[in-house]
């Protein structure tokens, strides 16, 4: 039964694996946004690690293990896990990074070093405990170091969605209360099984399964639950754009930064652009605002789509 189940939980880790990763893919080709090429490499090196440190253990003790001396199964799967970690903590920062984009806010350098340099430290301390110590103590090492950096890293990820940046931030409203408190009740989900594990295969069954479930919540909200602007590009029907300037009584140079807008420039790319100052832009911006009466870029993109397609 237990072996019939690690197949149906294998070909549900592909198509998760599968899915998140078109989705993703499918996000960044549309929108063209650097939040979305973080989240496809979120996916991309979260399910590496997937089958590579956690399916590759199975692969190991399964097929591997009759074939070679007594003791040695247990070294190379300490080992395989150990050399996997760099596929999370790269998934990790990814995930961060996302937040950190799709919230509105700017990329920091010092905590990508930060963050890199603790993580290799941590897979270098337990690649000793590989060559030093017993298969137990290494996956016990591995098994807490993943609690404690993947609740960090979907606690922040969720406290960034909590607080987006007004006007910047590509997250609706809506959505600020129901991503947050999914995060963290996938956190919590994964962490779970992990927490109580001794050994049991249908406990780790059961970590498998939310492990590529959880993770492919991102791409799968993003696409089907939330509602992101059309992706950029100038109003189709010139016509209609028209009507919208003169409804809304916008000026020349707040037409010319509404197009710019639409085409996902940033204010400081605006302001190189139209040859204006960054402020200049931005009080722009604040009154093209009050006169459409909308409160982010998303909602203005979303209002001139809607009244240049009608």
């Amino acid at each position: 039964m237990l072996q019939l189940l690690s197949y149906l939980a294998f070909i549900i880790s592909v198509a998760f694996a599968a899915g998140g990763i078109a989705l993703s893919s499918r996000l960044h080709s549309r929108y063209r946004s650097e939040a979305f090429s973080a989240l496809l490499y979120f996916q991309a090196f979260v399910y590496a690690f997937g089958f590579y440190g956690i399916w590759g253990q199975v692969l190991i003790r399964s097929f591997l293990a009759p074939y070679i001396a007594e003791g040695l199964p247990e070294k190379i799967t300490a080992f395989s896990v150990v050399m996997g970690l760099p596929f999370l903590v790269f998934a990790w920062l990814m995930l961060v990074q996302f937040s950190v984009l799709i919230s509105g806010r700017k990329k920091s350098s010092w905590f990508i070093l930060t963050f890199l340099l603790f993580n290799f430290a941590v897979i270098f301390i337990a690649g000793y405990f590989v060559t030093r110590s017993g298969e137990t103590d290494t996956l016990s090492l591995v098994r807490y170091y993943f609690i404690l950096m993947n609740s960090l890293c979907l606690v922040v990820a969720a406290g960034l969605t909590v607080r987006p940046v007004k006007g910047k931030s590509m997250i609706q409203d809506r959505e600020i209360k129901i991503i947050a408190p999914l995060l963290i009740l996938i956190m919590l989900m994964q962490s779970g099984p992990l927490i109580f594990y001794s050994g049991q295969l249908w406990l780790a069954l059961i970590f498998i399964f939310l492990f590529h479930a959880g993770y492919a919540f991102l791409p799968l909200w993003f696409t089907y639950g939330t509602l992101l602007p059309e992706p950029y590009g100038e109003p189709a029907n010139d016509l209609s754009f028209e009507g919208f300037i003169r409804k809304f009584e916008i000026s020349p140079r707040e037409t010319d930064i509404i197009k710019e807008i639409c085409n996902g420039l940033s204010n400081k790319e605006i302001s190189d652009k139209l040859f204006i100052s960054l402020q200049t832009v931005k009080d722009h911006t604040h009154r093209i605002y009050i006169k459409t009466n909308v409160r982010s870029r998303v909602q203005l993109i979303n209002l001139v789509r809607e009244l240049s397609e009608s």
